[in-house]
């Protein structure tokens, strides 16, 4: 165990922003780092326990950091002190519409954005339960910048408006941006900046969990024996050990996906439009064409991005280059599959399983609470007569740790327009 004594000398405390990059540094570790003050304990991981602790100036703080990379915590732990617990100067309040406000927003947000002054993220949120779109951009008269999601419409007239009220920053708080207009945020001098990457394996866990389900059945299973019927009838599965994983994409959630797939004894084959060489240096996986991956695959995970080259990636011929038992999970960008071939190919009896956490037509559903409705939209009736196919609500993302992360890197993005800085690889330019 190692060990950190620090007094706190800033006036404002130990407040919202170094919490939340205390915790963001923490969760890239597997020691457990701890954090008392005051007679309180806080996991260093959760930014909602480090900002219970309410340190003020003058308390002292004992960090305590175990496990099997406590060297290179306890190092990391100790340079996010030196750089960021200490007095900063101020900054203007940026004002923040934020819109598609849900409760599990306001939990984070509102916990980093409490501070006003001197190294804070010096911003004000208002919030907005609607999404934003040509009827509701009118509430953003007067803010600096704007707060959006996946399921917002910030097309070329929603920007024009936005820039006439005053609107320079726009805030992603998603890594896609596919629901922006990024030539008309150009002609308007707009800044665009999004969460480029927040927990990985967040996305990954969640594909591997509703492919098992759709394999199994378990979503048949529960409803089943709610009703008092154990009977397996129509609940048969296929392992996974000794089978094929194709992996469609192979960035940082491709990655975690193809390491759960290793775990379960696959063997994993991978395409990329830009081939990583190290994964197959290290035996993680093998880079093939997609139409052999297609062909091969037992399992085949979609964790592409959203190009013109990949739109409707899976699509009519891709899909009769597949094995009739094939398993198919997208957590990545409804548009990667054609929803209509892959019906077709439904109606035919093809696929083991098939589980979408996104698909194309989601728009109008997504965590919009429709159970005292009939369903009235065409794709999604169709998709759930399937037996083998689990639908969930673009919900892969949702972990407290990816919820932290995009919260803690909005905000710096926030605070980095508003401060003039750099900012990395979080802009997006037309």
């Amino acid at each position: 165990m190692k060990e950190i004594i620090y007094q706190v000398t800033n006036p404002l405390g130990v407040h919202a922003r170094p919490c939340a990059l205390l915790a963001q540094c923490c969760v890239d570790f597997k020691s457990l780092v701890t954090v008392t003050a005051n007679e309180k304990t806080a996991d260093g991981r959760n930014v909602l326990e480090l900002l219970a602790l309410r340190i003020r100036k003058g308390d002292t703080l004992r960090l305590e950091v175990s496990g099997e990379d406590e060297e290179q915590a306890w190092k990391a732990v100790r340079e996010v002190i030196d750089r960021e617990f200490n007095e900063k100067k101020a900054a203007a309040l940026l004002r923040i519409a934020f819109f598609g406000t849900k409760d599990y927003d306001r939990i984070f947000f509102s916990g980093l954005t409490r501070d006003k002054g001197e190294g804070t993220y010096n911003s004000d949120i208002k919030y907005f339960t609607s999404n934003l779109g040509p009827e509701t951009v009118n509430l953003a008269e007067g803010f600096d910048a704007v707060c959006v999601f996946v399921n917002d419409n910030v097309s070329r007239p929603v920007v024009e408006r936005l820039k006439e009220s005053g609107v320079r920053l726009i805030l992603l708080r998603c890594a896609g941006f596919n629901n922006v207009d990024l030539a008309a945020a150009r002609d308007c001098g707009m800044t665009i900046l999004r969460v480029p990457a927040y927990s990985p394996y967040a996305v990954a866990e969640h594909a591997m969990a509703i492919v098992q389900m759709a394999n199994r059945r378990l979503h048949k299973a529960y409803n089943k024996v709610k009703d008092n019927n154990f009977a397996l009838s129509g609940l048969l599965g296929l392992d996974l050990h000794n089978k094929t994983a194709g992996i469609v994409g192979t960035g940082k959630i491709g990655v975690c996906m193809a390491k759960l797939c290793k775990g379960c004894g696959m063997t994993v084959l991978g395409w990329d439009a830009y081939p990583n060489e190290e994964l197959e240096k290290e035996g993680l996986l093998a880079y093939v064409e997609k139409e052999e991956l297609f062909r091969r695959a037992d399992l085949i995970s979609l964790h592409a991005p959203l190009f013109p080259a990949t739109h409707h990636i899976i699509n009519e011929e891709s899909i009769a280059l597949m094995k009739d038992t094939a398993m198919l999970v997208n957590t990545a960008r409804g548009p990667l599959i054609d929803n209509e071939a892959l019906i077709r190919a439904l109606k035919k009896g093809k696929f083991q399983a098939v589980a979408l956490d996104v698909y194309e037509g989601e728009d109008e559903n997504v965590y919009t609470d429709r159970s005292d409705k009939a369903i009235t939209d065409d794709i999604t009736a169709r998709l759930l007569m399937f037996p083998q196919v689990v639908l969930t609500s673009h919900q892969a993302f949702f972990t407290r740790e990816a919820m932290q992360a995009i919260a803690v890197v909005t905000m710096e993005n926030a605070r980095n327009f508003n401060e003039g800085n750099d900012y990395g690889n979080a802009e997006v330019k037309a």
